[in-house]
């Protein structure tokens, strides 16, 4: 029973499964939050030109 235990690899494969797909959502937070940032930054602008445009 330890034998087959201590060679049982199924465990290890679901562990790396867990910390690929943690390295990809880390990723996919660090590109939306990049791309908040520039998304809100953009907006002001857009919006401080249409202020200055409207009488």
């Amino acid at each position: 029973m330890i034998k087959s235990f201590i060679s049982d690899e199924s465990g290890a494969t679901a562990i790396e499964y867990g910390l690929i797909a943690s390295l990809i959502a880390v990723a996919i937070i660090g590109a939306l939050t990049a791309l908040g940032t520039s998304w809100t930054a953009c907006s002001r602008a857009s919006r401080t030109v249409s202020a200055a445009a409207l009488p």
